[in-house]
């Protein structure tokens, strides 16, 4: 008999345990939750972007010397890829949830430097050739609508150019999909210009553009770019974009 009730109330005790354990955890779930370790973040592969072929010969573009080109090529926009691949290296190796903003906030930053200064001189070297060439059809109608001549748009082009010589930036002829036009945009530091606008041409007003050439004349060296714009990527992009 004693035995029994022994088991019974051994029995009885055990429900009353498991039931009060439910019951906690019922209660407490986000407790509960977080007792159990978070799954780690997968790894990921970061993207890795190779140098474009140079896409004219150095020697036969008038007005810049093939020496400041490759230099250019090589260093400026070559160091831009070198250096974005090693950012994008970095960032995929952050773990996000520990990470300092002060690194993370860096990080982006040189991210977006980086991928626009590719971007961009990626831009400025499709926008030079050694052919003589002039705007398609379409470019130079949208060009005289917007602008309300080629030339016009040239002398501010030009213009926009030399008022930077010295300092840092780009001048670039956009189109912006937002309101139907062609516009010159200023831009500084890789990273500021209209937002949304898809440029088409690009002239490089870093000094290390022209200073090897040209010192601190840079406006000999805009009009020297004038002269060697080649259109036929800046057509293919116009026609692309709008």
């Amino acid at each position: 008999m004693t035995t029994e009730l022994d088991r019974r109330s051994f029995v009885q005790a055990g429900s009353a345990l498991t039931a009060g354990a439910a019951m906690t955890a019922a209660m407490w779930p986000a407790e509960a939750a977080a007792q159990t370790p978070a799954p780690a973040a997968p790894a990921v592969k970061p993207k890795s972007f190779d140098v474009k072929p140079m896409p004219f010969d150095p020697k036969k573009i008038k007005g810049i010397s093939e020496k400041l080109l490759v230099s250019h090529y090589e260093n400026n926009y070559g160091g831009a890829v070198k250096r974005l691949n090693a950012i994008l290296e970095q960032l995929a190796g952050l773990d996000y949830a520990k990470a300092p903003g002060f690194q993370i906030n860096g990080l982006k930053r040189e991210e977006l430097i980086a991928t626009n200064s590719m971007i961009l001189h990626e831009l400025y070297f499709a926008g030079l050739g050694s052919d003589e060439s002039q705007p398609g059809d379409a470019l130079a109608e949208a060009l005289t609508r917007d602008f309300g001549s080629i030339d016009r748009w040239r002398a501010e082009f030009i213009a926009m150019g030399k008022a930077e010589g010295g300092g840092s930036g780009w001048v670039l002829l956009n189109w912006d999909p937002r309101n139907k036009r062609l516009v010159n945009a200023w831009a500084a530091d890789h990273t500021t210009t209209l937002a949304g606008g898809q440029p088409i041409l690009a002239l490089d007003m870093y000094e290390h553009a022209y200073q090897m050439d040209y010192g601190a004349k840079a406006g000999d060296y805009v009009e020297a770019f004038m002269r060697a714009i080649h259109w036929t990527n800046p057509n293919i992009l116009f026609a692309q974009y709008s």
